[in-house]
């Protein structure tokens, strides 16, 4: 229980207020379900709405849509982008990680295929110490952000699976394992149309 207390620790220090959050190059979104209309959950609505006003605000330039993308029926992360575009985001300005199978292959693929010095994750409070730990583990100067906008159904159970996860990002980042994919780099400096598949 210790190393799930010290992930949880190490994660916690680095999230932050909006207010307080220096500039960043990019928010990393990190993807969730999206019903088969298209429609996202509300979880992920607030991911990209919490990302979206980060980038209005001016403290990121890019937003990276990671997420599960690995059936041609099943697609979160252009959901994601089409959303972010809605509420006014140039679609240059938004990457796709089609490969984010997971948080920690979603750090990993962020460092070294979009080559992300600085961050700022944005996902649900439950979610963030394990998202934060493992970036900066992996050498990503990241803080994490809230998006917290609604009271989510399943946020216990989301919490107690949390704990396992936190052990597992532990074992992960000692063994630096290589994710499913990777690729060509594809800097975030760039144009995230290089990205798009449509």
């Amino acid at each position: 229980m210790f190393i799930d207390w010290q992930v949880k620790k190490d994660g916690q220090a680095r999230v932050v207020e909006s207010v307080s959050l220096s500039k960043a190059q990019a928010a990393i979104v990190l993807g969730a379900y999206v019903f088969p209309d298209g429609r996202l959950c509300d979880m992920l609505v607030d991911r990209v709405q919490t990302a979206v006003e980060l980038y209005h605000a001016g403290q990121v330039d890019k937003i990276i849509m990671t997420g599960d993308h690995g059936q041609i029926d099943y697609d979160e992360v252009n959901h994601m982008r089409l959303y972010a575009e809605q509420m006014g985001v140039p679609t240059e300005d938004i990457f796709m990680d089609h490969a984010g199978f997971s948080t920690y292959e979603s750090m990993y693929r962020a460092r070294d295929i979009f080559q992300v010095s600085s961050a700022v994750i944005v996902t649900q409070a439950f979610h963030l110490p394990r998202a934060v730990y493992t970036a900066r583990a992996l050498g990503i100067e990241a803080v994490g952000l809230k998006a917290d906008k609604h009271i989510y159904a399943g946020a216990q159970y989301y919490g107690l699976r949390e704990i396992p996860a936190r052990l597992k990002a532990f074992a992960q980042v000692q063994t630096r394992a290589k994710p499913k994919f990777l690729g060509e780099a594809i800097p975030v400096t760039g144009d995230g149309r290089l990205t798009h598949d449509d």
